[in-house]
């Protein structure tokens, strides 16, 4: 867990200062606490804002990055001080970093009373509108005497207070649990996809590099997997592993088969890489899916999995453009389940239609007439402009498409540019994994 502690004091010898010090370094073993300073901030002023000032933001994004924060207060005249007024105004002014945040309060004075007066007071500022921190209910650490509290190390002298300071402590760190599970958001299943693969389904083959370009082999022999002329039987069928090879490559059209660990596990090898329409190589089975994208295209990845994983369609059709004027290639991704309707993965279909377009059109005296009323394709948002006459080699996407529609991945057809939709309805997928290719 991740903390940032900020003391409201800007003075050279600051005693709140020190009490978060403690703080971090006494419980360093539970939690990760980081001191921010606030004495570079200037002092609030409406009408020269200083929002986008180095010293501001430095604490907004700060803020921003940390799970919860603990203020430490001083006491003047029965209320905070003018500096931490001042900065709570600039982070409820034109940014809101403390927004939902959870916050605990802590205080050191010269008195019995520990800040006690300044810590009402600034609960009532860190729960305004405008600033609307969640700040813990009870559990007050007042630290009174402070200048008897410390020895000359900077360690707290009392046990007992050392012991309520790790009790409130750690109830806070449960209250940041709650209150960030409690914000987020409702639909975050797509970014828990785990391209690496680093999970384990009940066919995952432990103990085998998955990066290796032998992994079909060393796989095959950790698992004592039939081969050649032994029979595998099927739902309906009898096969030999060498006849299941001749059926599956004889079929007209590319498979591909990504498990439910996200996965690359098999293609049917009928065709040179440089021959198919979506290219394949043999070192690239067993592989995790992340490594068959760039960086970029991996969120579009993980929501159209998380789609076909989750139920909410059990399909995607995308037509990939620019591969010639004889050619229409199209891309299926079919979600796999078993008999109980568990997922197992995806099943990627590849084949060129047009073969059986002009099939239909000859047979039927028929032909295909533009409609001038129609908008380019919503479903692959393929653009009206693209160029056929050069195509990428690997996923058939046109190389000089204009530029009105995004960049495609040359491995996937995801788009390299575009930024992940937080809740896509029916994202256009890429030709490996279903990654949208213009969410």
């Amino acid at each position: 867990m991740k903390l940032v502690g900020i003391a409201g004091s800007v003075a050279d010898k600051s005693y709140n200062r020190m009490l978060l010090k403690y703080i971090a370094s006494h419980f360093s073993d539970q939690v990760d606490i980081e001191l921010l300073d606030i004495n570079d901030v200037p002092l609030f002023n409406q009408s020269d804002d200083q929002t986008n000032g180095d010293a501001v933001q430095y604490l907004n994004h700060k803020i921003m990055a940390a799970d919860g924060v603990i203020i430490a207060t001083p006491e003047h005249n029965h209320t905070i001080t003018a500096s931490l007024k001042s900065v709570i105004e600039w982070l409820s002014f034109n940014i809101h970093p403390l927004s939902g945040k959870p916050v605990m309060i802590v205080g050191a004075s010269y008195y019995d009373q520990g800040s006690s007066r300044a810590q009402l007071n600034l609960r009532q500022i860190l729960e305004s509108p405008g600033v609307d921190a969640i700040v813990m209910p009870g559990n007050e650490f007042l630290l009174g005497d402070v200048k008897e509290a410390f020895d000359d190390n900077q360690n707290l002298k009392d046990d007992r207070t050392v012991s309520f300071l790790k009790e409130t402590l750690t109830k806070f760190m449960k209250f940041v649990k709650v209150i960030n599970t409690m914000n987020k958001p409702e639909d975050p299943g797509w970014e828990a996809e785990d391209l690496e693969a680093k999970g384990k389904v009940e066919t995952t083959v432990e103990g085998v590099d998955m990066h290796a370009a032998d992994w079909v082999e060393k796989a095959a022999e950790k698992t004592h997997a039939a081969e050649g002329d032994d029979y595998v039987k099927l739902d309906r069928g009898l096969l030999t592993v060498n006849q299941l090879n001749y059926f599956l490559n004889s079929m007209p059209i590319e498979l591909t088969y990504a498990d439910a660990n996200n996965q690359f596990i098999y293609y049917n090898h009928f065709l040179e890489a440089k021959d198919m329409l979506a290219s394949r190589t043999p070192g690239q089975a067993g592989n995790p899916m992340a490594d068959c994208h760039p960086k970029r295209a991996i969120p579009h990845v993980k929501q159209v999995i998380h789609m076909l994983r989750s139920g909410q369609t059990d399909m995607f059709r995308l037509p990939v453009p620019g591969m010639g004027p004889d050619k229409y290639v199209m891309h299926y991704y079919k979600a796999m389940h078993d008999a109980q309707g568990e997922y197992k993965g995806i099943n990627e279909l590849v084949l060129d239609i047009m073969p059986m377009i002009q099939y239909y059109l000859k047979h039927t005296g028929q032909m295909l007439v533009k409609d001038p009323d129609a908008d380019t394709d919503a479903v692959s948002g393929a653009s009206t402009n693209v160029k056929p006459e050069k195509t990428d080699a690997v996923s058939g996407a046109s190389s000089d498409a204009e530029p009105e529609k995004p960049t495609v991945d040359e491995v996937s057809g995801a788009s390299a540019d575009a930024e992940p939709a937080p809740k896509p309805t029916k994202p256009d997928v890429d030709e490996v994994s279903g990654a949208s290719s213009n969410s």
